[in-house]
């Protein structure tokens, strides 16, 4: 298995022979407003894709898309993607995919096995409150195949009871947490800070996390070095990366 961190959550998967496109976010700096009601008043993304488009869409085979906010499908991936591509997702997002072009669609409810590949879909909490409401529906992913290891996309979550079932429950491997401790003016954050990923980390002591959504958006505030000094002053860094743009990490 090989993950390529393209840029916040947008991944470039390739596992058991088969490359997946995951959350796609293809916008170049500054191309869109700040997220309102959010600290970091800047444009959107806050920095450029790592390498050209062209490379990070060639040879895929599916696409997997957590949930449908903006820094996770944005209009350039909408225009630029192979729309007949498989897109693996939640079922409630079907309407819209279908809406913006995509013909291939394999809603997940529960498990699906595609192209050897077992996709499970989980929980996810987009914060709390009436702020987790209104942001959902959101959802993780767990992969697993014959001779890879198991891979848990948690998706944009807070830690909360499901994710700690989801670890005992799939015993993954590797998990992905998106990270940053993105945040409105009001409310708690709507994505893992490091003390969520600290309990990711006590919690599956075995597995390597890997930390992305850093960096890229207005509203993400917790930057990879401040996660990093965090992690270690809570004696949970062990395991955990925290990779750059463009960056690959081989399991």
């Amino acid at each position: 298995m090989q993950i390529q961190l393209i840029r916040s959550a947008t991944l470039r998967l390739t596992y058991a022979g088969k490359t997946l496109l995951i959350d796609p976010m293809l916008d170049s700096k500054d191309a869109r407003p700040p997220v309102i009601n959010t600290p970091n008043d800047r444009r959107n993304p806050l920095v450029e894709l790592p390498l050209p488009i062209d490379d990070i869409v060639a040879d895929l085979d599916a696409l997997l898309v957590t949930h449908l906010h903006q820094d996770h499908l944005d209009e350039t991936a909408i225009a630029r993607l192979d729309t007949t591509l498989p897109l693996i997702g939640q079922p409630d997002d079907v309407d819209r995919l279908t809406a913006h072009g995509f013909t291939t669609l394999l809603p997940v409810d529960d498990t699906r096995v595609w192209e050897g590949i077992t996709i499970t879909r989980t929980p996810a909490q987009h914060g709390t409150g009436e702020i987790a409401v209104a942001m959902a529906p959101v959802s993780g992913f767990v992969l697993s195949a014959p001779d890879e290891p198991t891979l848990y996309l948690a998706g944009d979550t807070i830690w909360y009871e499901e994710v700690g079932r989801a670890i005992a429950a799939y015993r993954p491997d590797v998990i992905v947490v998106n990270g940053s401790g993105a945040r409105f003016t009001v409310g708690d954050p709507i994505t893992m800070t490091a003390e969520d990923i600290a309990e990711v980390q006590r919690a599956a002591p075995l597995a390597t996390i890997v930390v992305d959504h850093l960096e890229a958006i207005n509203h993400c505030l917790e930057t990879r070095d401040a996660i990093a000094e965090r992690l270690t002053a809570l004696d949970a860094r062990d395991r955990v990366l925290l990779p750059q743009d463009g960056e690959t990490l081989t399991f």
